[in-house]
């Protein structure tokens, strides 16, 4: 199998893959056992229709309109205006890697046989993920439950030939346009299908995917920062120690004592300047970093156990089951996701808020033991970092708003049959916007932190040799160091860009070793 190339099969897929096609393009292929579990369970829907037998999804309605038998003349239709209807969304574009995500993550479903989807129109789905085809999905209509209804139904139109995509060059045409251009032919919905298509978490799984993948970056990064912080207020060091968070063994918090630990390896700010400045302990800012980072860590750890469960699921309704029943279930309620979106999104806040202490501890002269204020070069004339904390600040207070969690609420839908929501969706959304605020906050302190080490160097001191890794990379990034004031913004997305990459990590590494 080629590196570049996801293969779908039946038993659900990997963290790993759903990134690889959501924001590498990898090419996806349909295993041959994929293609059968797809044409049996076919054979199955193939034979209820045949039936007199009303079965919900084949020869019904759908939703409070599922009392209605529809006859076989209709069905087709039935199938067509399913999509039609409900791709009802509404607002700004959603992200090309959240909708390669949702499609990808959806094929993984129709993929395990479950879904009684003909294998032709699992291979057009395919065929759309490699042509770089991107369906229009829009921020609002999904409740996160019945799955994410409106940005399914939007990816299943373009299969269709209908509604609009943005296409590989980036240009938003008709889906037909872009569907004869790659010789892919429009499906022709029939039984259950278009059903099928439409009735998953498949959008906000796949964003927790990626946002795990990122938090994961943000929290080893921070670790990193924390240790830089501590360092340059000639903090202790002895905080870290193993033995002390041994006897309060929470996995996450001894990971990332031992990163900070592991950072500030042969420093000579840490622990030895407090006769200057007596201080009988750090600030909690400082002092706890363990604790947070951690309890934020072992959140991230919950949460992936359930994306992984999560990965290995065919959710639809109805299923196709192995003995041959097409059976109606609840497993399209994506409450299980929706709870863990919201957890990470608190986690991140907190971080985000521990975080923004530090900086502002680093820039007042009353409490960071011997640096200039705002660490500016002639200050007064020099305003230093004042407003990058201002900036940070007002980051974490949207990380707050943020935090407030979206499966708190629920909202009746489909004439009260659907009466029930998780707003999954939504709280996805929500992270999304907290992960790429954190990153930000994360860079501010990294600014703050790299500078004021530099600072201290400037007297003679001698920072750790993790820490002068991570300021030569990140001057190398273009990000400079003290100095008189000059436009502050370019330094700081630069330093964004640099987090959220992985190249603090990186930076560090080949002094510490791999870090959790």
């Amino acid at each position: 199998m080629d590196m570049h190339t996801v293969v779908v099969g039946t038993s659900g897929t990997t963290a790993e893959d759903v990134i690889a096609v959501a924001r590498a393009g990898a090419r996806v292929e349909l295993s041959a056992a994929a293609v059968s579990a797809l044409a049996a369970a076919r054979e199955i829907v193939d034979a209820l229709a045949a039936k007199p037998e009303p079965v919900y999804g084949v020869s019904t309605g759908f939703g409070a309109l599922a009392t209605r038998h529809i006859s076989p003349e209709l069905r087709a239709q039935l199938q067509r205006n399913i999509v039609r209807s409900h791709a009802a969304g509404m607002g700004p574009r959603v992200e090309r890697e959240v909708v390669r995500a949702l499609m990808f993550l959806r094929l993984k479903t129709v993929c395990s046989g479950r879904t009684g989807v003909r294998p032709e129109v699992a291979q057009t789905m395919a065929d759309v993920l490699n042509a770089g085809i991107t369906p229009v999905v829009h921020e609002y209509g999904s409740l996160g439950c019945s799955g994410d209804l409106a940005p399914l139904s939007h990816c299943a139109l373009t299969l269709m030939g209908e509604g609009d995509a943005e296409g590989p060059d980036g240009v938003v045409r008709p889906a037909g346009e872009l569907l004869a251009a790659h010789g892919i032919t429009p499906v022709e919905l029939r039984e259950k299908e278009g059903l099928a298509l439409l009735n998953g978490t498949d959008g906000m799984l796949g964003m927790l995917v990626m946002a795990l993948a990122d938090l994961r970056t943000l929290y080893t990064s921070a670790d990193i920062t924390a240790a830089l912080s501590l360092e340059a207020l000639l903090g202790t060091d002895k905080v870290l120690a193993p033995e002390l968070h041994a006897i309060r063994p929470h996995p996450g918090q001894g990971a990332s004592a031992a990163n900070m630990l592991r950072v500030l390896a042969g420093s000579g700010l840490t622990g030895h300047h407090q006769d200057d400045a007596p201080r009988v302990q750090d600030a909690y800012s400082v002092r706890c970093a363990p604790q947070v980072n951690g309890a934020g860590r072992d959140t991230l750890a919950y949460a992936g156990i359930v994306a992984d469960r999560e990965l290995a699921s065919a959710v639809d309704n109805p299923v196709v089951l192995p003995d041959g029943r097409v059976e109606s279930n609840g497993n399209f309620h994506g409450a299980p996701v929706a709870y863990v979106l919201d957890f990470l999104a608190i986690a991140a806040a907190d971080l985000g808020s521990i975080t923004e202490r530090r900086t502002d501890r680093l820039l007042d002269k009353n409490r960071s033991h011997g640096l200039p204020p705002f660490l500016a070069d002639d200050a007064g004339v020099d305003s230093g970092l004042m407003i990058a904390q201002y900036t940070q600040a007002a980051l974490v207070s949207e990380m707050k708003r943020l935090a407030v969690p979206a499966s708190a609420d629920s909202i009746p839908s489909s004439a009260m049959q659907e009466d029930h929501v998780s707003m999954g969706w939504s709280a996805a959304r929500k992270l999304r916007t907290a992960v790429e605020n954190l990153g930000r906050i994360v860079a501010v302190e990294l600014y703050a932190a790299t500078r004021a080490i530099e600072l201290r160097a400037a007297q003679g001191l001698s920072p750790a040799p993790a820490s002068l890794a991570a300021i030569e990379a990140l001057r190398a990034a273009g990000v400079e160091g003290p100095g008189p004031d000059r436009f502050l913004s370019p330094d700081l997305a630069a330093a964004d860009a640099f987090v959220r990459g992985g190249k603090l990590v990186a930076a560090v590494e080949p002094v510490t070793g791999t870090l959790a």
